[in-house]
Protein backbone atom coordinates (compact mmCIF):
# COMPACT_ATOMS: atom_id res chain seq x y z
CA UNK A 1 0.00 0.00 0.00
CA UNK A 2 1.13 3.21 -0.81
CA UNK A 3 0.69 6.74 1.01
CA UNK A 4 1.15 9.98 -0.47
CA UNK A 5 3.21 12.53 0.84
CA UNK A 6 0.97 14.46 1.61
CA UNK A 7 -1.24 12.15 4.25
CA UNK A 8 2.08 10.87 5.59
CA UNK A 9 3.43 14.87 6.49
CA UNK A 10 -0.11 14.92 8.10
CA UNK A 11 0.22 11.96 10.26
CA UNK A 12 3.59 12.99 11.12
CA UNK A 13 2.26 16.45 12.20
CA UNK A 14 -0.52 15.07 14.07
CA UNK A 15 1.56 12.75 16.17
CA UNK A 16 3.94 15.50 16.93
CA UNK A 17 1.37 18.24 17.88
CA UNK A 18 0.20 14.98 20.32
CA UNK A 19 2.78 14.42 21.95
CA UNK A 20 3.78 18.27 22.60
CA UNK A 21 0.38 18.54 23.81
CA UNK A 22 0.85 15.39 26.20
CA UNK A 23 3.91 16.68 27.41
CA UNK A 24 2.68 20.37 27.67
CA UNK A 25 -0.21 18.80 29.93
CA UNK A 26 1.97 16.74 31.57
CA UNK A 27 4.04 19.72 32.45
CA UNK A 28 1.31 21.63 33.85
CA UNK A 29 0.21 18.37 36.24
CA UNK A 30 3.66 18.13 37.82
CA UNK A 31 4.44 21.75 38.05
CA UNK A 32 0.38 22.18 39.67
CA UNK A 33 1.42 18.88 41.96
CA UNK A 34 4.70 20.64 43.28
CA UNK A 35 2.70 23.77 44.08
CA UNK A 36 0.21 21.82 46.28
CA UNK A 37 2.83 20.18 48.00
CA UNK A 38 4.97 23.11 48.55
CA UNK A 39 1.76 24.80 49.73
CA UNK A 40 0.63 21.98 52.00
CA UNK A 41 3.73 22.05 53.86
CA UNK A 42 3.96 25.64 54.16
CA UNK A 43 0.48 25.28 55.95
CA UNK A 44 2.18 22.32 58.04
CA UNK A 45 4.88 24.17 59.04
CA UNK A 46 2.48 27.31 59.81
CA UNK A 47 0.76 25.34 62.12
CA UNK A 48 3.58 24.24 63.93
CA UNK A 49 4.29 27.38 64.78
CA UNK A 50 0.96 28.67 66.15
CA UNK A 51 0.71 25.72 68.48
CA UNK A 52 4.56 26.49 70.01
CA UNK A 53 2.33 30.05 70.13
CA UNK A 54 -0.31 28.32 71.89
CA UNK A 55 1.96 26.62 74.12
CA UNK A 56 3.28 29.90 74.81
CA UNK A 57 0.42 31.71 75.78
CA UNK A 58 -1.03 28.95 78.06
CA UNK A 59 1.99 29.30 80.25
CA UNK A 60 2.28 32.96 80.27
CA UNK A 61 -1.21 33.81 81.07
CA UNK A 62 -0.27 35.85 84.19
CA UNK A 63 2.24 37.74 82.05
CA UNK A 64 1.12 41.16 79.72
CA UNK A 65 1.11 39.34 76.44
CA UNK A 66 1.43 41.92 73.46
CA UNK A 67 1.15 40.86 69.85
CA UNK A 68 4.97 41.76 69.22
CA UNK A 69 6.04 39.77 72.00
CA UNK A 70 3.50 36.53 71.13
CA UNK A 71 4.50 36.81 67.57
CA UNK A 72 8.67 36.67 68.16
CA UNK A 73 7.67 32.93 69.25
CA UNK A 74 5.88 31.91 65.96
CA UNK A 75 8.93 33.88 63.77
CA UNK A 76 6.60 36.48 62.14
CA UNK A 77 5.89 39.61 62.00
CA UNK A 78 3.10 40.98 64.15
CA UNK A 79 1.14 42.19 60.77
CA UNK A 80 1.78 38.40 58.91
CA UNK A 81 0.87 36.81 62.35
CA UNK A 82 -1.90 38.52 63.38
CA UNK A 83 -3.58 37.42 60.00
CA UNK A 84 -2.36 33.99 59.68
CA UNK A 85 -3.03 32.86 63.55
CA UNK A 86 -6.88 34.23 62.89
CA UNK A 87 -6.57 32.31 59.43
CA UNK A 88 -5.81 28.87 61.52
CA UNK A 89 -7.30 29.10 64.79
CA UNK A 90 -10.37 31.09 63.74
CA UNK A 91 -9.92 34.13 66.38
CA UNK A 92 -7.74 37.04 67.12
CA UNK A 93 -4.61 36.60 68.86
CA UNK A 94 -6.47 39.07 71.74
CA UNK A 95 -9.64 36.68 71.73
CA UNK A 96 -7.88 34.13 72.35
CA UNK A 97 -5.56 35.39 74.70
CA UNK A 98 -8.81 36.60 76.57
CA UNK A 99 -10.63 33.20 76.12
CA UNK A 100 -8.32 31.22 78.17
CA UNK A 101 -7.17 33.15 80.74
CA UNK A 102 -11.12 33.42 81.13
CA UNK A 103 -11.59 29.60 81.18
CA UNK A 104 -8.65 29.14 83.45
CA UNK A 105 -10.57 31.19 85.96
CA UNK A 106 -13.63 29.65 85.57
CA UNK A 107 -11.87 26.25 86.16
CA UNK A 108 -10.33 27.18 89.31
CA UNK A 109 -14.05 29.10 90.32
CA UNK A 110 -15.47 25.44 89.36
CA UNK A 111 -13.20 23.30 91.41
CA UNK A 112 -11.17 25.38 93.81
CA UNK A 113 -11.85 27.61 97.08
CA UNK A 114 -11.28 31.11 95.87
CA UNK A 115 -10.81 33.49 98.61
CA UNK A 116 -11.12 36.78 95.98
CA UNK A 117 -11.92 36.18 92.45
CA UNK A 118 -10.44 40.19 92.07
CA UNK A 119 -6.77 38.14 93.11
CA UNK A 120 -7.83 35.37 90.40
CA UNK A 121 -8.23 38.20 87.99
CA UNK A 122 -4.91 39.95 88.57
CA UNK A 123 -3.01 36.57 88.94
CA UNK A 124 -4.35 35.52 85.13
CA UNK A 125 -3.27 38.78 83.41
CA UNK A 126 -6.29 41.05 83.73
CA UNK A 127 -5.20 44.22 84.36
CA UNK A 128 -8.29 45.53 86.12
CA UNK A 129 -11.74 44.11 87.61
CA UNK A 130 -13.76 46.10 85.13
CA UNK A 131 -12.25 44.50 81.98
CA UNK A 132 -12.27 40.74 83.66
CA UNK A 133 -16.06 41.69 84.37
CA UNK A 134 -17.16 42.73 81.39
CA UNK A 135 -15.04 39.85 79.43
CA UNK A 136 -16.10 37.19 81.52
CA UNK A 137 -19.50 37.99 81.40
CA UNK A 138 -19.16 38.13 77.60
CA UNK A 139 -17.94 34.39 77.51
CA UNK A 140 -20.61 32.70 80.21
CA UNK A 141 -23.64 35.25 79.98
CA UNK A 142 -23.01 35.77 84.15
CA UNK A 143 -21.16 37.61 87.01
CA UNK A 144 -18.15 35.72 88.11
CA UNK A 145 -19.67 35.27 91.26
CA UNK A 146 -22.63 33.92 89.68
CA UNK A 147 -20.62 31.44 87.88
CA UNK A 148 -19.24 30.56 91.02
CA UNK A 149 -22.76 29.90 92.58
CA UNK A 150 -24.68 28.13 90.14
CA UNK A 151 -21.52 26.10 88.55
CA UNK A 152 -20.58 24.44 91.68
CA UNK A 153 -24.39 23.37 92.01
CA UNK A 154 -24.35 22.30 88.10
CA UNK A 155 -20.98 20.36 87.75
CA UNK A 156 -20.97 19.33 91.38
CA UNK A 157 -20.32 15.32 92.19
CA UNK A 158 -23.76 15.80 94.10
CA UNK A 159 -26.54 14.05 91.90
CA UNK A 160 -29.41 15.86 90.92
CA UNK A 161 -32.93 14.87 90.59
CA UNK A 162 -36.00 16.87 89.20
CA UNK A 163 -38.39 18.53 91.78
CA UNK A 164 -42.50 19.29 90.68
CA UNK A 165 -42.02 22.46 88.92
CA UNK A 166 -39.08 20.60 86.54
CA UNK A 167 -36.36 22.46 88.63
CA UNK A 168 -33.38 20.56 89.96
CA UNK A 169 -32.47 20.38 93.35
CA UNK A 170 -29.74 18.49 94.82
CA UNK A 171 -30.29 15.03 97.12
CA UNK A 172 -28.05 14.21 99.58
CA UNK A 173 -29.13 10.05 99.20
CA UNK A 174 -28.56 10.34 95.49
CA UNK A 175 -24.84 11.76 96.20
CA UNK A 176 -24.61 8.72 98.39
CA UNK A 177 -25.48 6.53 95.89
CA UNK A 178 -23.79 8.02 92.88
CA UNK A 179 -20.50 7.93 95.10
CA UNK A 180 -20.58 4.40 95.96
CA UNK A 181 -21.58 3.01 92.30
CA UNK A 182 -18.21 5.08 91.53
CA UNK A 183 -16.82 3.60 94.02
CA UNK A 184 -17.39 -0.03 93.33
CA UNK A 185 -17.10 0.73 89.28
CA UNK A 186 -13.30 1.78 90.02
CA UNK A 187 -13.02 -1.42 92.42
CA UNK A 188 -14.48 -3.28 89.10
CA UNK A 189 -12.14 -1.34 86.58
CA UNK A 190 -9.22 0.57 87.67
CA UNK A 191 -6.38 0.93 90.45
CA UNK A 192 -5.97 4.70 91.37
CA UNK A 193 -2.35 6.14 93.16
CA UNK A 194 -0.72 9.08 93.75
CA UNK A 195 2.53 8.72 92.42
CA UNK A 196 5.63 10.88 90.67
CA UNK A 197 5.40 10.92 87.57
CA UNK A 198 8.60 10.75 85.17
CA UNK A 199 9.12 13.37 82.70
CA UNK A 200 8.07 12.50 79.29
CA UNK A 201 8.89 13.88 75.84
CA UNK A 202 6.60 13.61 73.14
CA UNK A 203 6.38 14.23 69.28
CA UNK A 204 2.97 15.15 68.78
CA UNK A 205 0.55 16.75 66.31
CA UNK A 206 -2.49 18.92 67.79
CA UNK A 207 -5.79 18.16 66.90
CA UNK A 208 -9.08 20.56 67.88
CA UNK A 209 -12.48 19.23 68.54
CA UNK A 210 -14.58 16.11 68.77
CA UNK A 211 -12.42 13.59 70.81
CA UNK A 212 -13.82 10.94 68.87
CA UNK A 213 -11.86 12.25 65.48
CA UNK A 214 -8.65 12.26 66.84
CA UNK A 215 -7.98 8.93 65.43
CA UNK A 216 -7.35 10.17 62.14
CA UNK A 217 -4.77 12.19 63.82
CA UNK A 218 -2.97 9.47 65.09
CA UNK A 219 -3.03 7.40 61.98
CA UNK A 220 -0.91 10.97 60.35
CA UNK A 221 1.27 10.63 63.37
CA UNK A 222 2.13 6.96 63.00
CA UNK A 223 2.88 7.24 59.34
CA UNK A 224 5.30 10.26 60.05
CA UNK A 225 6.97 8.70 62.77
CA UNK A 226 7.21 5.04 60.88
CA UNK A 227 9.33 6.49 58.07
CA UNK A 228 11.30 8.34 61.15
CA UNK A 229 12.06 4.93 62.43
CA UNK A 230 10.44 6.55 65.74
CA UNK A 231 8.13 3.58 66.29
CA UNK A 232 9.31 0.71 68.68
CA UNK A 233 6.61 -1.05 70.66
CA UNK A 234 5.70 -1.39 73.19
CA UNK A 235 8.68 0.49 74.38
CA UNK A 236 7.12 3.70 72.82
CA UNK A 237 3.73 4.72 74.26
CA UNK A 238 1.27 6.72 72.39
CA UNK A 239 -0.34 9.29 74.89
CA UNK A 240 -3.23 11.56 74.54
CA UNK A 241 -2.41 15.28 76.30
CA UNK A 242 -5.59 17.65 77.06
CA UNK A 243 -5.16 21.29 76.69
CA UNK A 244 -8.51 22.75 77.66
CA UNK A 245 -11.63 21.65 79.51
CA UNK A 246 -14.56 21.04 78.10
CA UNK A 247 -16.64 22.16 81.19
CA UNK A 248 -15.65 25.52 80.30
CA UNK A 249 -14.39 25.75 76.67
CA UNK A 250 -17.03 24.57 73.71
CA UNK A 251 -15.92 21.11 72.16
CA UNK A 252 -15.25 22.79 68.63
CA UNK A 253 -11.98 24.57 70.69
CA UNK A 254 -11.30 22.05 72.95
CA UNK A 255 -7.48 21.04 71.79
CA UNK A 256 -5.76 17.66 72.42
CA UNK A 257 -2.25 16.39 71.49
CA UNK A 258 -2.40 13.02 69.57
CA UNK A 259 1.33 11.86 70.84
CA UNK A 260 4.47 8.99 70.54
CA UNK A 261 7.21 9.17 73.09
CA UNK A 262 10.52 9.96 72.29
CA UNK A 263 13.86 9.31 73.90
CA UNK A 264 15.46 12.27 72.78
CA UNK A 265 14.87 15.92 70.85
CA UNK A 266 14.32 15.06 67.54
CA UNK A 267 13.71 17.23 64.17
CA UNK A 268 10.49 18.07 62.99
CA UNK A 269 8.68 19.51 60.18
CA UNK A 270 5.14 20.64 59.12
CA UNK A 271 2.39 20.02 61.41
CA UNK A 272 4.32 18.17 63.72
CA UNK A 273 5.84 19.41 66.86
CA UNK A 274 7.00 18.40 69.98
CA UNK A 275 6.51 19.47 73.99
CA UNK A 276 7.84 18.21 77.44
CA UNK A 277 5.41 16.94 80.23
CA UNK A 278 7.09 17.92 83.40
CA UNK A 279 7.77 15.27 86.18
CA UNK A 280 5.60 16.05 89.32
CA UNK A 281 2.90 14.68 91.14
CA UNK A 282 0.19 12.64 89.44
CA UNK A 283 -2.95 10.87 90.50
CA UNK A 284 -3.27 7.71 88.58
CA UNK A 285 -5.53 5.22 87.44
CA UNK A 286 -4.74 2.52 85.56
CA UNK A 287 -7.54 1.94 83.51
CA UNK A 288 -8.97 -1.47 81.23
CA UNK A 289 -12.05 -0.20 79.34
CA UNK A 290 -13.79 -0.21 75.67
CA UNK A 291 -14.81 3.40 74.15
CA UNK A 292 -17.72 4.02 75.77
CA UNK A 293 -15.61 3.57 79.89
CA UNK A 294 -13.60 6.99 78.60
CA UNK A 295 -16.22 9.70 80.08
CA UNK A 296 -17.45 7.29 83.55
CA UNK A 297 -13.11 6.90 84.28
CA UNK A 298 -12.53 10.70 83.78
CA UNK A 299 -15.63 11.31 85.77
CA UNK A 300 -14.18 8.31 88.52
CA UNK A 301 -10.70 9.98 88.71
CA UNK A 302 -12.15 13.76 89.50
CA UNK A 303 -14.14 11.90 91.91
CA UNK A 304 -11.50 9.48 93.61
CA UNK A 305 -8.90 12.99 93.49
CA UNK A 306 -11.80 15.41 95.43
CA UNK A 307 -12.91 12.27 97.87
CA UNK A 308 -9.67 11.81 98.84
CA UNK A 309 -8.58 15.66 99.79
CA UNK A 310 -6.39 15.80 97.25
CA UNK A 311 -6.34 19.51 95.24
CA UNK A 312 -5.66 19.44 91.04
CA UNK A 313 -2.77 22.03 90.44
CA UNK A 314 -1.55 23.17 86.68
CA UNK A 315 -0.39 20.56 84.87
CA UNK A 316 -0.84 18.35 81.23
CA UNK A 317 -4.12 16.34 81.96
CA UNK A 318 -3.48 13.23 80.03
CA UNK A 319 -4.19 9.18 78.69
CA UNK A 320 -0.93 6.96 78.53
CA UNK A 321 -1.47 3.94 76.37
CA UNK A 322 -0.42 0.63 77.06
CA UNK A 323 -1.56 -1.69 74.59
CA UNK A 324 -3.02 -1.07 70.58
CA UNK A 325 -7.17 -1.80 71.41
CA UNK A 326 -7.58 -3.48 67.64
CA UNK A 327 -5.22 -5.97 68.98
CA UNK A 328 -7.16 -6.74 72.16
CA UNK A 329 -9.39 -9.76 72.37
CA UNK A 330 -12.95 -7.19 73.20
CA UNK A 331 -10.92 -4.45 71.52
CA UNK A 332 -10.39 -2.83 74.61
CA UNK A 333 -7.71 -0.02 75.90
CA UNK A 334 -5.02 -0.22 78.73
CA UNK A 335 -3.97 3.33 79.74
CA UNK A 336 -3.36 5.41 82.63
CA UNK A 337 -5.39 8.17 83.21
CA UNK A 338 -2.94 11.32 84.88
CA UNK A 339 -4.62 13.93 86.14
CA UNK A 340 -1.73 16.67 87.65
CA UNK A 341 -1.85 16.82 91.55
CA UNK A 342 -0.74 18.69 94.98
Amino acid sequence: MQFSQALVSKCVFYIINTYFRIEKDFFFFITKLIYMTNKNQIRQDYVNRINKVIDFVENNLDKDLPLELVSKNACFSPFHFHRIFSTITGETVKTFVTRKRIEKIASILLTGNIDSITNLAYENGFKDLSSFSRAFKKFYGMSATEFQKKGREKFSKICKTESKNCKEKITFEKYICSINNLKKWINMNAEIKVKEMPELKIAYIRHVGDFNKIGAVFERLFRWAGQKGLLNFPKTKTITVYHDDPKVTEISKVRQSAGITIEKEIATEGEVGTMTIPKGKFAVGRFEIGVEGFEKAWNSMCVWVAENEYKSRDGNYYELYYNDHTQHPEHKFILDICVPVE
